[in-house]
């Protein structure tokens, strides 16, 4: 091993150079799975890989331009201006144009979701014309922050966090290939608070190693167990949070104190992340999602309220865009909670994948045309607005469904109330139809 790379951090000595080497994502990267027969073709599409730090996103990238031979060119949107994006794509004009690049140019982009309009926009027309295949990575929705013109040309793939069978493999393939941590003779007794903090990170596990390797003395064994993990990063919590994944720490908090409806620790992690310089948009965003999440059905004002907050910041910015954030994170973790919708999506989803593309029913169908008439689609729907209370009993599922039972009231008064409403409609529904 050379000094520059005994010196290297753990997660970049280790970093895979091919695809038999890559761990998790199997989804993508499985015998057969989407990325993996890109890769085994030779002919690599655009796309953006979506999920959190960690989680192989720059890797795979390099993976893909290593083992297809393609020129590949990387820009960090953190510090990359509209020139920048233009100066590589000459670049990559000039690769594709060469009779010795057989593939085409990959440009990655790390953390894209920060490129503004104008810097997207300049990448347009390279990524259409094929003069580059572009490779985005955001730990943000893009959905929210790409412009659609691009997100149309890029499919997204949505990357996972690792399970704690692939933080095994990879811990595995520490202990076995580096030589750092075999000269120190690492033992490991138990993994559970190891693989808690790292939380399905790779980088932040090996980071937590190489923590543990440094603050043992030179000469003396590292036996890892759940004891010296914890007390190791109790002392020094932000240690392996390297790469600013501390703001994903932060912002779980923040999350968990409006669950836990304590609004003086919500608005305590609002401050620690506006003081650590966190973007507005981010917070009222996760407070989109939680007031549909966490709330829902109970205040659906709630959700108003945190849509509002996230259009206003749009509108103000800091520092006056911190007041309406802090009022929102107040109204949220003091208001009524259920996450009824949250759950009945989720087991209708569940159904749907279990029971697969049953059949509308034919008097629920569109009949744009005769033919279709003709075939009994909408034949016998029953108008709703011709029966008392706009309400007649008929069947909206399925056939081969029944009526399975998908959202279920949270207790509390508002959904109470539209549970009680329901039943009397259905009530009166059934003795319309007699």
């Amino acid at each position: 091993m050379d000094s520059i790379n005994s010196h290297a951090p753990l997660a970049e000595r280790l970093r895979p150079n091919s695809v038999d080497d890559y761990i998790g994502q199997q989804h993508l990267m499985g015998p057969g799975a989407v990325v993996r027969r890109m890769i085994d073709s030779g002919r690599i599409a655009s796309f953006i890989l979506w999920g959190p730090p960690g989680v192989g996103k720059t890797t795979l990238a390099r993976i893909i331009a290593s083992t297809v031979k393609a020129p590949f060119y990387t820009l960090s949107a953190v510090n990359s201006g509209v020139k920048d994006v233009r100066d590589v794509l000459e670049r990559c004009k000039a690769d594709a144009r060469s009779m010795f690049v057989t593939a085409r140019p990959i440009l990655f982009i790390d953390e894209i979701h920060r490129f503004n309009k104008s810097q997207q926009d300049s990448l347009l027309a390279a990524v259409e014309n094929g003069t580059v295949t572009l490779i985005g990575a955001t730990t943000e929705n893009p959905s929210f922050e790409v412009i659609r013109p691009l997100l149309s040309r890029a499919q997204v793939y949505t990357l996972n966090p690792l399970t704690d069978d692939e933080l095994q493999q990879l811990l595995d393939r520490a202990l076995a290939n580096d030589e750092l941590l075999r000269s120190h003779g690492v033992e490991v007794e138990s993994t559970s608070a190891l693989f808690r903090f790292a939380g399905g990170d790779a980088r932040k596990l090996l980071n937590i190693l190489d923590l543990l390797l440094q603050a043992t003395p030179d000469g003396q064994k590292v036996v890892i167990n759940d004891q010296l993990v914890t007390d190791s990063l109790q002392r020094n919590p932000a240690a392996y949070d390297k790469n600013g994944e501390l703001h994903y720490d932060i912002i779980s908090a923040f999350i968990k104190s409006m669950r836990g409806s304590d609004p003086d620790a919500a608005v305590y992690w609002l401050a620690r992340m506006i003081e650590g310089g966190e973007e507005p948009e981010f917070i009222a965003r996760r407070m989109v999602i939680f007031a549909a999440e966490d709330i829902g059905l109970a205040n659906p004002n709630a959700l108003l309220m945190a849509n509002t907050c996230f259009d206003v910041i749009h509108k103000v910015g800091w520092p006056e865009g911190r007041i309406p954030l802090s009022q929102c994170a107040i109204y949220l973790a003091t208001s009524v909670k259920s996450n009824s919708a949250y759950l009945a999506i989720d087991a209708a989803l569940s159904y749907v994948r279990s029971t697969g593309n049953l059949p509308v029913p034919l008097h629920l169908r569109n009949a744009p045309t005769r033919l279709m008439a003709d075939m009994g689609y909408g034949h016998d729907y029953k108008y709703p607005h011709n029966y008392p209370g706009n309400f007649v009993d008929q069947q909206y599922m399925p056939e081969a469904a029944g009526h399975p039972t998908f959202w279920t009231p949270g207790v509390n008064s508002a959904e109470e109330k539209l549970k009680a409403m329901q039943q009397i409609r259905w009530e009166k529904g059934s003795d319309s139809n007699k």
